[in-house]
């Protein structure tokens, strides 16, 4: 007999649910629509890069729900100092395995804050011969851009606030969460 689920309830760490569960399945169904129909007609299965760890969620559940061939890779960047604010040093920690050159590229991401990672991986793979690198950003803080970047492919717009959940986490903690929570500020 299946266990029903329960909803983990916010901790004293949590402010308020910012993204509930259905919202982002919604979000989530819509957006692999959108990417299926614009990669529906290319000639090698689409490469699609997860940005670790942060994007892991959100990457697994929209490529269950594409209907284009299509190829999982993973990498590993840092840009973040041991306080947690964006230096903007971007390091790359683990590099894809697949080739990418002459084939269309869809780095996905959980979090577009300054834009540096991202403005870092879409020179990174202009670079190495990527017939096209596309965006796709489960979230988007416009608030702390520091780099002009053009996303492809959004989930959603919040404030600039601390966020955990849904493969977001704060020092390893409530990356599970099957929402998007708002942290009461970290001292």
């Amino acid at each position: 007999m299946a266990k029903s689920l329960t909803i983990p309830p916010l901790t004293e760490d949590l402010a308020q649910v910012l993204i509930d569960a259905a919202t982002i399945e919604r979000r989530v169904d819509e957006l692999a629509f959108e990417i299926s129909k614009d990669y529906q007609n290319i000639s090698q299965p689409l490469l699609i890069i997860g940005v670790l760890k942060g994007s892991f969620i959100f990457l697994a559940d929209l490529c269950r729900k594409l209907s284009v061939p299509h190829v999982v890779d993973f990498i590993a960047i840092s840009s973040y100092g041991s306080g947690g604010d964006q230096q903007g040093n971007v390091r790359m920690l683990m590099d894809i395995r697949e080739n990418m050159a002459g084939r269309d590229v869809l780095i996905v991401e959980d979090i577009l804050d300054s834009g540096n990672t991202l403005a870092y991986l879409q020179r990174n793979f202009s670079t190495r011969g990527a017939k096209s690198v596309r965006i796709a950003t489960f979230l988007d803080k416009p608030e702390r851009h520091k780099v002009d970047l053009k996303l492809d492919y959004m989930g959603f717009t919040i404030p600039d606030v601390w966020v955990v959940g849904y493969g977001l986490d704060y020092k390893e903690k409530y990356r599970t969460l099957p929402y998007i929570a708002e942290m009461y500020p970290v001292h």
